[in-house]
């Protein structure tokens, strides 16, 4: 990297720049209109610049209001920039760096382009005051040796008192490197553009010292010679130059240096320096070469700023550790890993409050987003003493920003009551603190939180917290209790929340109230064991703190409650053993059915149709599977109704089991995955039940059931799921509220009417569109003396004919007369035929 060696060319330099600037004007920075391009422009020329400029006013306005709508849209700002820049719209240009600049940092190329833009538009002394300020703003933002660079020039070209060499304008230009050298001094591979430039001016200074006052040129030179010796001992990339450069100055100032030999005439202390400081930046030069790679992907380039500044942490030197984390937040803003790996070791090691805030304040307006870092930035304000205004405006902030989850919200809110709590407390109190601000931030936190997006143990734990405030710092117990019992509506069904009211109440020794709340909850339903631990929680507490009255009035209340628990699990567990064994039968007919599936021989056409007919009555004896399907098919749809459709005695019949209406249309519901739904307003919808379940997923049918006769819902449902994990977040709902009423939500249990069926006629009910029925009416062509087979099996009552399943061949003919019924009756009954029989007689047809 060429240097510059001489004070006199900087002028030189500064006019060369200025000179650009007058150049590009409008061609580079496009303000104040584009460079003219002489008078001789041809007409289709002027043309294309119109229509450009057109599209270009078009595209302002676009962007304009893509930010008016949406001013966190990074991208449109910086688009919106570069075309107001290019038009040349001096103010809407200021004004859209100042409204970018108000949401989000600048990177110090815009910060560049901003500056030497309004140079190029400023004359006078207030111009110079405002674009000095800009450039105080822009190197705060990101570390930039070029920007520093940028600053140092502007300021020793445009401060009259600078260029006159005035006392005041040489400390203000050395105030200005000394803080130049603080952010970048230390930076590998630039820093030496600063050390450079401050060597230059103090030599500039040192000519400007007339022979005459020996004693202020003495003085000068032992300040340009620390300089060296300062930069001689900073492991940057130009030591070699720099000792080179030294050495030639001793020389012209007299002393007996030789100039072409590495370290003779050099004192030692200098030379131990250099050879210390090369040393270092020989052992961080494969970094700085890995950074400088063009190849390298954005990926190596951040893991190689972790692992370099891993490498420096090893050192134990904090600057050191800093710049290199300027450097890497600098190239890389967004990355949230960075910024908390710097303000963690910040916070570790370094004690100085502003250098702490300000990397707070900068990484909470890269990385919005972090809730991590904004509770660090609270804790850090709390550290340093902060006011209470500067607390609650990043909390204001803080809260307005989107963060990936509630917890940091929760996490967030929770940092805000710490910090108040810990200042009313303390023995310094301001005088803006009041205990209305934790409650305030509690109900805040409440009312932004639900049961719905954080868990139920956070919860419990909030308010928890704030009932202890409101009960110890507050002084107003009545507040605590308020604060339990808001949860108690939310949240009643949870044993915790009800310990937790206990054991504030316990604990503040108030006996009578922690009774009362086990009274209100003891007969109180919970999850698994809660119902018995509440009970056996209660005698303990009798047992603790209680008369043996109150002892005994506990055991009176809670014994029945106990037997009732100890009579339902064991009705439970009887269920359970009852279903593994109608299982295991259920399983036993469904082999025995595919057993007998098994044939060969093709059936002739008479007897599928034969076995088509009879197959409704073989099913409701052979297969109690389905005859539990049909039962829980009826439970589901009360509407239902069972119709028979079929012939006896050659007549048409249609038996109704329920209503008269068909149910051919009616769709078949296993049950197999689905809810029921208990307890249910009777202005409720299958919308309301369909949003209700939305955030479970998979609903795949909802039935309320109504009355069959004024269609009224009943205030039940049932709702199917398309799998089990859908089904288990829907049970999970159980006791939550819809339209104002609590809902009861179980699995739906069809295998309860399996077991039933066993013990019901199960030829009593349909199945499906028709199925099975029982017929109590006679034929026309039956004795008066049959009677209906006893389908248990019972063979103690005459039997007759059953001829709705026969083939129609040998059914009764119309015109079938009990005359020639009795004729029949006379004579000696026909052998009945067996199947075989019956199939040669229809082939023979």
């Amino acid at each position: 990297m060429e240097t510059r060696t001489a004070m006199e060319e900087m002028p030189v330099e500064a006019d060369g720049e200025e000179n650009n600037r007058e150049q590009s004007g409008g061609a580079e920075a496009a303000v104040g209109g584009a460079a003219s391009e002489g008078d001789g422009r041809s007409p289709s020329s002027s043309d294309s610049e119109s229509d450009e400029e057109g599209a270009e006013k078009i595209q302002i306005e676009t962007l304009g209001q893509q930010l008016q709508e949406n001013p966190l849209n990074y991208e449109a700002h910086v688009q919106y920039i570069q075309c107001l820049r290019k038009l040349g719209d001096v103010e809407k240009l200021r004004q859209a760096r100042e409204s970018m600049n108000h949401y989000f940092p600048l990177n110090p190329k815009m910060w560049q382009e901003w500056t030497k833009d309004e140079v190029s538009l400023t004359a006078d002394c207030e111009g110079f005051r405002e674009i000095e300020k800009l450039y105080d703003r822009g190197v705060h933002e990101y570390l930039s040796v070029p920007l520093w660079c940028d600053y140092i020039e502007f300021v020793q070209e445009y401060d009259s008192l600078v260029s006159e060499c005035s006392p005041a304008g040489v400390s203000k230009m050395r105030t200005l490197f000394e803080r130049a050298l603080t952010a970048a001094g230390l930076h590998a591979t630039e820093g030496h553009k600063i050390w450079d430039a401050y060597r230059e001016f103090e030599q500039a200074i040192f000519l400007t010292i007339d022979e005459s006052n020996g004693e202020e040129k003495v003085k000068q030179a032992q300040r340009i010679r620390t300089l060296f010796h300062r930069q001689l001992s900073v492991p940057l990339s130009n030591l070699r130059s720099t000792l080179i450069d030294y050495k030639i100055w001793e020389a012209d100032q007299g002393n007996a240096i030789d100039v072409h030999s590495e370290f003779e005439g050099v004192p030692s202390n200098i030379v131990s320096a250099y050879q210390k400081a090369l040393e270092m930046y020989n052992a961080r030069a494969s970094y700085e070469e890995q950074m400088a790679s063009h190849d390298a992907s954005d990926v190596d380039r951040l893991q190689n700023f972790v692992n370099y500044v891993k490498f420096e942490e090893s050192f134990g030197d904090p600057a050191r550790v800093q710049v290199i984390y300027e450097r890497a937040v600098a190239e890389y803003p967004v990355s949230s890993d960075l910024w908390l790996g710097f303000t963690r070791y910040l916070d570790r090691t370094l004690k100085v409050s502003n250098t702490v805030i300000d990397v707070y304040s900068r990484a909470t307006r890269n990385c919005t987003w972090v809730g991590e870092l904004w509770i660090c930035y609270l804790l850090a304000l709390e550290r340093m003493s902060a006011p209470e205004k500067n607390l609650k405006t990043v909390f204001e902030q803080a809260i307005q920003c989107s963060f990936p989850s509630f917890k940091e919200y929760l996490d967030l809110f929770l940092t805000r009551v710490d910090g108040l709590r810990r200042r009313i407390s303390s023995e310094v109190k301001e005088d803006t603190l009041d205990y209305s601000l934790i409650r305030e931030t509690f109900q805040r936190a409440v009312d932004y939180l639900s049961p719905q997006v954080v868990s139920l143990d956070d919860l419990l734990h909030l308010h928890a917290y704030w009932a202890r405030l409101e009960a110890s710092l507050g002084n107003d117990f009545v507040a605590a209790r308020g604060v339990w019992e808001s949860l108690i509506k939310k949240s009643g069904s949870l044993l915790d929340v009800w310990k937790g009211y206990i054991t504030m109440e316990i604990g503040y020794n108030h006996v009578n109230d922690a009774r009362s709340i086990y009274k209100r909850c003891y007969s109180k339903r919970f999850q698994g064991t809660g119902s018995e631990d509440i009970c056996h929680s209660w005698l303990r507490f009798e047992r603790e703190y209680g008369t043996l009255d109150d002892f005994d009035l506990a055991v009176k209340k809670v014994t029945p409650r106990l037997q009732e628990i100890a009579i339902f699990k064991a009705q439970q567990e009887s269920k359970s053993s009852s279903f593994s064994n109608q299982n295991n039968l259920v399983s036993n007919a469904s082999q025995k059915r595919k057993s007998n599936k098994t044939f060969g021989d093709k059936q002739p056409p008479a007897k599928k149709r034969k076995d088509a007919a009879s197959k409704p009555l073989e099913a409701s004896h052979r297969d109690p599977a389905s005859t539990a399907e049909n039962i829980n098919n009826d439970k589901t749809d009360d509407t239902q109704a069972v119709t028979f459709h079929g012939t006896i005695g050659g007549k048409p019949i249609e038996e109704d089991a329920g209503d008269s209406k068909s149910n051919t249309n009616k769709p078949f519901y296993t049950d197999r995955c689905t809810v029921f739904v208990s307890n249910l307003s009777l202005e409720a919808t299958e919308q309301h039940l369909k949003d209700f379940f939305l955030d479970c997923g998979g609903v795949s049918a909802i039935r309320i059931l109504r009355d069959k006769f004024n269609g009224r819902s009943r205030g039940l449902a049932y709702v199917d799921f398309s799998d089990e994990e859908h089904l288990a977040t829907a049970v999970a709902k159980n006791r939550q509220k819809l339209l104002g009423k609590k809902l009861s939500i179980a699995r739906s249990d069809p295998r309860e009417g399996q077991r039933k069926s066993f013990s019901d006629n199960i030829s009593s009910r349909g199945r499906g569109r028709g199925g099975r029925f029982r017929s109590d009416r006679k034929s026309p062509g039956e004795a008066s003396g049959s009677a209906v087979k006893d389908e248990r099996g019972r063979a103690d009552r005459p039997a007759r004919k059953v001829t709705f399943a026969a083939p129609r061949a040998v059914t009764k003919p119309l015109g079938w007369s009990r005359r020639e019924e009795s004729k029949i009756d006379d004579e000696t009954p026909e052998k009945p035929k067996s199947n075989d029989e019956f199939r040669e007689m229809f082939l023979k047809k």
